[in-house]
């Protein structure tokens, strides 16, 4: 049974996707964090945002990071979606879910998933604002 789902994508992420693959009867909750493209950085509006990656380290790292979820949280699956291209206000650059037991084990998974995928993964995040536009995330 495969407990992972990786996934960098152009076209539109689907919440019933994740969902779905994460879904088993065994499991009494399903946390998911949706990640959006919000309008205002630092009180600078923003237009929209371009994600770019190294995809190959990307895969990789999302993997890991999926992997150590499933070692330290007791969950039964994992899904971690990420866009990369031009994205709108309102857009979902991320979706994230997990299944567990018990509701905590879900919450705490996607937390970390999140934390960690901003701090090692190779996507690169470029706003764009009515008078310019800047570079940030740049990691690792």
């Amino acid at each position: 049974m495969q407990r992972t789902s990786i996934k960098i994508s152009t076209e539109k992420l689907d919440l019933q996707t994740c969902y779905d693959f994460v879904f088993d009867e065994s499991c009494g909750g399903i946390s998911a964090f949706i990640g959006t493209v919000r309008n205002d950085t630092s009180g600078r509006k923003v237009t929209q945002l371009d994600f770019s990656t190294y995809k190959p380290m990307a895969i990789k790292e999302m993997q890991l990071i999926a992997d150590e979820a499933l070692a330290t949280f007791d969950i039964h699956k994992i899904a971690i979606h990420h866009a990369e291209g031009l994205l709108q206000i309102g857009d979902v650059p991320v979706i994230i879910t997990a299944s567990a037991k018990h509701r905590k084990a879900a919450f705490l998974a996607c937390e970390f998933a999140i934390d960690s995928l901003k701090k090692t993964v190779p996507i690169w995040k470029k706003e764009f604002f009515e008078d310019g536009e800047v570079w940030v995330n740049a990691h690792p």
